[in-house]
């Protein structure tokens, strides 16, 4: 059967101040037909300015470019409308920050064509995994409404195996305060202690009791009984504040998936 999340062409746009780079580069992705082309920019600004009217899915990024870098083009887009970014430089001396600001991938020029198709095979299919969660989320949302519970033998997880140093510890989910996204893998939050795992938040997030957990922002999850209240932020946003504390930013593109969640509008918050 074909995933559904693979049938429209991923967006694609590319930028490098050099135009035989982004020329070069324009032309290895026309060979690709999952992909479709929505621009090219040739300055940082001009990338910030197509991230925002095209909302591509996949970006690739130059590092060096004049006045306004890869680095700044990521830190003026909003966390929620990064797209899957692999950067492109001459420069590995970049590689460690590229990962810190959570690029998926780092190709260091000049690159073969078969490195170039290895990196962006791989970033499409972290677009596959992006968009297969958006629908997970959107079908928990659903069955939340209607009021569904998973059969007996199909309900979500009730344990988590996790890292704490260098032991593994068993957490039981309804200890987990929050999650957040850490790279290629994420963190529970339970009272004081932290633990890691080695998986997606998209994939944990699927495996969790969708009455119980609600995704708030692409890097955090949160337990809606440790929810505690609502603060009016910038621009019609909210800060999500739990019983500990912790302060967690709702995301606008979540603000309506969270209002089904907890079966209030937030427009009683203001």
């Amino acid at each position: 059967m074909t995933d559904p999340a693979s049938f429209e062409p991923i967006t694609t746009l590319v930028v490098d101040d050099e135009r035989e780079a982004r020329e070069g580069m324009l032309d290895l992705l026309r060979r690709d037909p999952e992909l479709r082309i929505v621009g090219a920019a040739g300055t940082g600004r001009e990338a910030v300015d197509a991230i925002l009217h095209h909302s591509p899915e996949l970006v690739l990024l130059d590092v060096q470019m004049p006045e306004v870098d890869g680095f700044a083009v990521l830190a003026a887009v909003a966390p929620r409308d990064l797209p899957v970014v692999v950067f492109v430089t001459a420069y590995d001396e970049y590689a460690l920050r590229a990962f810190e600001v959570h690029a998926f991938d780092y190709l260091l020029k000049p690159f073969a064509d078969d490195r170039f198709f290895e990196a962006v095979a791989q970033a499409k299919a972290q677009v596959h995994q992006r968009r297969l969660g958006a629908m997970g989320w959107e079908l928990a949302s659903a069955v939340r409404r209607v009021g569904l519970r998973p059969a007996v033998g199909e309900g979500w997880i009730e344990r988590i195996m996790a890292r704490a140093g260098e032991a593994t510890a068993v957490v039981r989910v309804d200890d987990i305060d929050w999650i957040e996204a850490r790279n290629y893998c994420v963190k529970l939050h339970v009272g004081t202690r932290e633990y890691l795992v080695r998986e997606t938040m998209t994939k944990l997030g699927a495996r969790l009791d969708p009455v119980k957990f609600v995704r708030i922002h692409r890097s955090s999850i949160i337990n809606l009984d440790r929810l505690d209240s609502l603060q009016p932020y910038f621009r019609g946003g909210y800060i999500v504040r739990l019983q500990d504390g912790t302060r967690l930013q709702l995301s606008r593109s979540r603000k309506a998936a969270f209002e089904r969640a907890i079966g209030l509008p937030l427009s009683q918050a203001r």
